[in-house]
């Protein structure tokens, strides 16, 4: 199914014409058969990955029915094409022992090349985000493509461009998570957002192990970032001396640790509270120090 927005497809990118000369044929030629041995493939190509369950389903598909759709090539040197359009198809021939492919054949330069084949990718959703990203990379590096350039040429917006790219900054190890699918497109969004590597390579693993949504990696991130609220300037009512030594006179007095934290006063003048905290480890001990208290529990 082709994703929302690419609404212009193939026979658009053709038509439309590229950034640079020589421009693309007004229709393909009339499909035809050629050599396997004599088409190679797309140095464009912006898929690195192929599902082997897949391609092995494709190739007893191919065995049993042939090569359905042609592939979309170019034609080069001495009698020979370049794929554009159509690896999977190409791989699964090879591996079915077939020895001729069904072809389409259209006059596109570089540019083109590389367009077509993302957007075919897009529309099939054959691209993991690595590689989505990746291909807006190569028309950005090698032909010098803007953001807005780009994302008129495959039809995504230009925020989906700009936060695709932003995924590249991600460090190797993460990149590989999110090409995996094991990283969400949301994980690592607020990933690279982030500007240590080590500190998105380790919180990368941290979702992984304890299966974190996107919702809380977020409040993970947060909650790192917060600066610590300074405490506010006071001063303790009582010296730190008799502090010490009226907890000593209490722990004797109730047979057991008795804290103290005395009152302060801040900078303004307002008071903040004292405590005091006695330590009691069952029921009977609670009730031989309400008796030290010297209160009665009789009605």
């Amino acid at each position: 199914m082709a994703r929302k927005g690419l609404g212009r497809g193939l026979n658009a990118l053709i038509k439309d014409g590229a950034v640079t000369e020589p421009p693309p044929s007004k229709t393909p030629a009339p499909k035809s058969d050629a050599p396997i041995s004599r088409i190679r493939t797309n140095p464009w190509q912006p898929r690195r990955t192929f599902d082997q369950d897949a391609l092995d389903e494709l190739t007893s598909s191919v065995k049993e029915r042939g090569v359905l759709q042609p592939l979309l090539v170019r034609a080069v040197e001495n009698g020979r094409f370049e794929l554009i359009a159509g690896e999977r198809r190409l791989r699964a021939a090879k591996a079915a022992g077939l020895k001729r492919v069904p072809i389409s054949v259209v006059e596109a330069n570089d540019t083109q090349t590389l367009e077509i084949a993302l957007v075919e990718n897009l529309q099939r959703e054959d691209l993991n985000l690595i590689e989505e990203a990746e291909g807006y990379k190569q028309l950005a590096d090698e032909f010098d493509m803007t953001q807005e350039q780009i994302s008129e040429r495959v039809g995504k917006a230009r925020a989906s461009v700009a936060n695709a790219l932003r995924l590249l900054r991600l460090p190797d190890d993460v990149r590989v998570l999110v090409g995996d699918g094991r990283l969400s497109a949301g994980h690592a969004k607020l990933l690279a957002g982030l500007d240590i590597p080590t500190e998105q390579s380790l919180l990368a693993q941290q979702v992984l192990k304890q299966d974190l949504s996107v919702k809380a990696l977020a409040l993970l991130i947060q909650k790192a970032r917060a600066v610590p609220r300074k405490p506010r300037a006071s001063r303790a009512d009582l010296p730190a001396t008799y502090v010490s030594s009226l907890s000593s006179r209490l722990h004797e007095h109730f047979g057991t640790k008795v804290r103290v934290l005395p009152s302060k006063t801040y900078a303004n003048g307002k008071k903040g509270r004292g405590l005091i905290e006695i330590d009691f480890y069952s029921n009977e001990d609670l009730t031989r120090i309400i008796d030290v208290l010297g209160i009665s529990l009789d009605e």
